[in-house]
């Protein structure tokens, strides 16, 4: 191979850097033997470049490869997906470092990286990962940069300063695209099938559903308000609304299982003062959006269903923004159609007799409809039933006779169950409405972040001349879990996000701890709101307050106008003229030496060299002539000859420097 297209030992060190470091934020997604085939590489190519091992040959790489794609199937069951995919492409990320041979190989490598590195975006936005990101960026530029570099030292820093200017040069340029390029779906929003499990509020129920989301620390939205914020106790984001009782499981209902003439919201009069707020809401893979009750939004597309709840006809794949505006006190649906009356009163007769039978019981000494929901809160209350996040497990059959007459022991899901069916039992209409209650404001920013673990599952009731009123069981056993939160409502068992011992959240008591959480997430919504909430809407509102009226040949002239001034700025920095480049480090000594005899009194002369200044200083100081003359030849050395002092130039500075400060004094 010819010398110049040999691989630079620096630029396989960076290539190996950077292919851990892209690794890294994928390990928690990945089998375990991914990063042993990792190690494998690494370890091969070093014994490969150091001349005790061969690399691969053509059948062996075969072999590798067929490995990994079965390794991939057993772990994932099938190749089609977003993990298995990118298990795939990291897999031959590393498998292909093993047959670098030379500079060509090298820029596939490091291409394939840049790629690489957009993939944890598949998954994720977060602002770590976007700072994650600009360093990975910035390793793969550094080894781009040092495999068109000699062979050199490995602490040569030069790659890293360079990929540093070339970097910051493109940021106006990036900026610039950012803002005014039209914008497309990103990689990560296209809907891919995942293998991993979505953590979050879903359209169907069972006793023991909500218990193990709210173990779950991670964060469902943060909201904005405007003006002040409602009690913690008041804040019901409604998501799912469960009307159908199958085999045991609440669930929404199909599109298709509501007869056309009831598919469209019933109309609403708005009543009393409204609620503005911004939602900023995580990727769910569901449909729906969640809002306080009664609630419009002028977001594009979303649609209210006839439930009265936001729905989005798109998945939610990445973050979504949206306004809302909610009305608490207005009536919903006051007079009810006789298909969805069916519906919200539909029960299996069959199933639960006893709990069938003690609302009869309880509705039998209760005067009004609202007279039995008061007697059936007050049993919830008044019996030894508890409130916990470790419920026992109930069976199949009659699960709510179980619960109701045996364990006694429930969280939201199963108190919210067992008073739906009690209303059902005599004719009331009743559903449940999965979502989320309360939130932790944030000091920083007042904006109310709503995490997993606020998961709440509660009822509406409906009322003649009321409409659709909400119920919440819970508030009859647990009232410290709607007034002060999941935290303190399961303190006394030790269970509140005991799966995550590391979480920030549960050191909240410790101040410099909160402190800190809570400044991250109030620059993480800062973040979420500029850069990954700039959307097709923000970018056109923009451009209308820039262009005033919006058309092609504008958008396309500020879009280019921009990205040639842009251009031409950093030009005058890349093309300013010749710049001064630093002197060797002995040629520096020499010219110290020089400007030591110049203050001595010796006169700099038009065109005399180092060593005719040195022998006037010999005339003029007889008795330092040697010295001189010694000192001299050192620096001559030094400065003509450096591959003769470059094993020891450190010292061999230092020593030059003190004899000259020396020389100083005693002349």
């Amino acid at each position: 191979m010819k010398q110049a297209q040999q691989l630079p030992r620096p630029a396989l060190l960076w290539i190996i850097v950077a292919q851990a470091l892209l690794l890294l934020p994928h390990l928690p997604r990945l089998p375990i033997w991914v990063a042993a085939v990792y190690l494998l590489a690494f370890a091969w190519r070093v014994q490969a470049f150091r001349g005790r091992m061969e690399l691969p040959g053509r059948w062996l790489k075969v072999v590798l490869a067929l490995a990994s794609i079965a390794g991939i199937v057993l772990s994932f069951g099938s190749l089609f997906g977003v993990e298995p995919m990118v298990a795939f492409l990291l897999t031959a990320f590393a498998l292909k470092l093993t047959e670098m041979r030379s500079r060509k190989d090298a820029y596939v490598v490091i291409f394939l990286g840049y790629f690489v590195c957009l993939t944890e975006f598949l998954f994720t936005q977060d602002l770590l990962i976007v700072a994650y990101s600009i360093l990975l960026v910035w390793v793969l530029t550094i080894a781009l940069v040092a495999v068109h570099r000699p062979s050199g030292r490995l602490r040569d820093l030069q790659p890293v300063r360079m990929a540093g200017v070339m970097l910051l040069q493109a940021v106006p340029l990036m900026l610039v695209l950012f803002f005014l390029f039209p914008r497309i779906g990103p990689l990560w929003s296209v809907p891919l099938k995942s293998h991993t499990a979505q953590t979050g509020m879903s359209d169907r129920l069972r006793p023991g559903d909500v218990s193990q989301l709210s173990q779950s620390t991670d964060v469902a939205f943060r909201a904005r308000f405007e003006g002040d914020i409602p009690p913690v106790s008041q804040l019901y984001w409604r998501g799912t609304v469960m009307s159908a009782l199958e085999d045991g499981t609440w669930r929404s209902l199909r599109y298709f299982e509501i007869p056309a003439q009831n598919r469209r919201a019933p109309q609403v009069q708005t009543e009393g003062e409204s609620l503005r707020y911004n939602i900023i809401m995580a990727p769910t893979q569901q449909n729906w959006l969640f809002a306080l009750r009664y609630a419009r939004t002028p977001k594009p597309g979303v649609m209210e269903l006839n439930d009265f709840r936001l729905y989005s006809p798109a998945i939610i794949e990445n973050e979504y923004q949206y306004d809302a505006q909610s009305w608490p006190d207005t009536p919903v649906e006051k007079e009810l159609s006789p298909w969805r009356r069916g519906v919200e009163t539909a029960l299996s007769p069959s199933d639960n007799p006893r709990t069938r039978q003690l609302a009869e019981s309880l509705y039998a000494r209760s005067d009004t409809p609202r007279a039995f929901v008061d007697a059936v809160l007050g049993h919830f209350r008044n019996e030894a039933f508890f409130y916990t996040l470790q419920p026992p497990l109930l069976g199949d059959q009659d699960m709510m006779d179980q619960f109701l007459f045996g364990s006694r022991r429930g969280f939201c899901e199963h108190y919210a169950y067992a008073f739906a069916v009690m209303m059902r039992s005599v004719g009331i209409p009743a559903r449940i409405v999965g979502g989320y209650l309360g939130g932790e404001v944030n000091p920083v920013n007042r904006t109310v972040i709503v995490h997993q673990f606020d998961a709440h599952a509660w009822n509406e009731v409906w009322f003649e001349d009321e409409g659709w009123v909400r119920v919440d069981p819970t508030a009859a056993v647990a009232p410290d879990r709607i007034l002060y939160g999941l935290e303190r409502a399961v303190a006394g068992e030790g269970s509140f996000l005991s799966a995550s011992p590391l979480s920030p959240l549960r050191y909240r008591g410790i101040g410099w701890i909160n402190s800190m959480r809570l400044r991250y997430d109030a620059l993480t919504y800062r973040w979420q709101s500029w850069v990954t909430g700039f959307d097709g809407q923000a970018q056109f509102d923009l451009l209308r307050s820039v262009l005033g009226e919006i058309s092609v040949s504008r958008s396309l002239g500020l879009l280019l106008g921009s990205g040639v001034l842009t251009m031409a700025v950093v030009s005058l920095f890349l093309f300013r003229g010749p710049r001064a480049f630093p002197r060797p480090a002995f040629e520096t000594e020499l010219l110290r030496f020089q400007e030591a005899l110049w203050r001595r009194g010796l006169k700099p002369i038009p065109g005399e060299t180092p060593g005719q200044l040195t022998e006037r200083a010999a005339s003029r100081w007889p008795e330092q002539a040697e010295t001189l003359r010694a000192l001299y030849r050192a620096l001559e050395l030094s400065v003509y000859a450096p591959l003769a002092a470059s094993q020891n130039s450190d010292r061999l500075r230092r020593e030059l420097r003190t004899r000259i400060r020396a020389i100083q004094f005693s002349l």
